[in-house]
């Protein structure tokens, strides 16, 4: 494994990253011999990050087969983080070149799959595997637990509580969730993230200054541990993702292992891996009126809780380790073959 995620805190690629490892160790440490980091000889060099120096390692005979993680592309990383050119053409012709070095690609969502073949990567060569959470870490608390948390971060029991996590930016829609708090001082919207990119994040002194003057009802966290997530996703009455751009997003499976109902905006990249267990919603005005419809009527939300049950049951660890077990067990015979 070659991977610096964990360095950048408050981002799911470090999440997704954690969370395989942690799998591979607890589950199948039996089957693979796993270093982290480590430039000896291997059978298998599973790249999730596209570092400089894991760039050059992949000239190295000693990385046998070559696989690639990827999170992002060159598209998606607009409104997150700001450039100038020409360091951000650079930049972007790095990512597909460090993508073309790799001998197979994995995707966490398959509507990535036509994007790369139009960047001009084989689509053979490329393979969808969902990511997950471990529900070890992310499960349905007590309902005395949920009060007794709520009670800490000063919310009343009774306070409709809307949460959405992430990297405070444009792509992650928090103008929208900003503006519906706003417009509903009766309900509690809290969003845990910061700025993971420091000042380079695009946008940075207009999010800044939207933090520092947010209104009473509208609490910004900054970056929240993971183990403490946990916590929010069980006392809020519904996780709100409003991102114009995503994968397959941590929080949202995450928020569905703690049995949050979720609303999301209705993105292509949704329905083609968790439709059917989320509320969408094509634009503020949607999630505005869900929003108002939940909290007036909070039963409704007993089925979506259901549903973040049932997505939590489809991409299971046990599902997962399946996938990877072969994944990696294929990829060994193609090496070993080639070689």
């Amino acid at each position: 494994m070659f991977s610096s995620a964990d360095k950048v805190a408050g981002q799911g690629v470090g999440s997704a990253y954690k969370e395989l490892i942690n799998l591979l160790k607890e589950r199948l440490s039996d089957k693979f011999e796993i270093k982290i980091n480590d430039y000896g000889r291997s059978d298998l060099s599973h790249y999730h990050t596209i570092d400089p120096q894991f760039y050059l390692s992949t000239f190295s005979k000693k990385r046998g087969r070559k696989i690639g993680y990827v999170h992002f592309l060159p598209e998606t990383l607009e409104g997150s983080i700001k450039l100038p050119e020409p360091a951000k053409s650079i930049f972007y012709k790095y990512v597909i070149n460090f993508y073309k070095r790799m001998d197979q690609i994995v995707v966490v969502n398959p509507t990535f799959i036509d994007k790369l073949v139009a960047h001009g990567l084989d689509r053979k060569k490329i393979k969808y595997i969902p990511n997950f959470v471990s529900t070890e870490n992310f499960y349905e608390k007590s309902a005395e637990e949920k009060k007794a948390f709520r009670k800490k971060i000063g919310v009343p029991e009774d306070k409709f509580i809307v949460f959405g996590d992430g990297q405070v930016q444009e792509r992650k829609g928090i103008d929208d969730f900003y503006k519906l708090a706003k417009g509903n001082p009766d309900i509690q919207f809290i969003w845990a993230g910061g700025f993971s990119f420091g000042k380079i994040t695009d946008g940075y002194d207009r999010y800044k200054d939207m933090i520092d003057n947010a209104p009473k009802n509208m609490k910004f966290t900054g970056i929240v541990d993971r183990n403490e997530l946990v916590d929010y996703y069980n006392a809020c009455d519904l996780f709100l993702l409003p991102s114009y751009d995503e994968l397959f997003p941590m929080s949202v499976l995450e928020a569905f292992a703690c049995g949050a109902p979720v609303l999301l905006r209705d993105l292509d990249l949704y329905r083609a891996i968790i439709y059917g267990y989320y509320q969408p919603a094509r634009n503020y005005s949607d999630m505005n009126d869900f929003i108002n419809k939940a909290a007036a009527h909070r039963d409704i939300l007993k089925a979506f809780k259901k549903k973040s049950r049932e997505a939590t049951e489809q991409y299971s660890e046990d599902n997962l380790s399946k996938i990877w077990y072969e994944f990696y067990t294929d990829q060994y015979k193609i090496a070993k073959r080639d070689k």
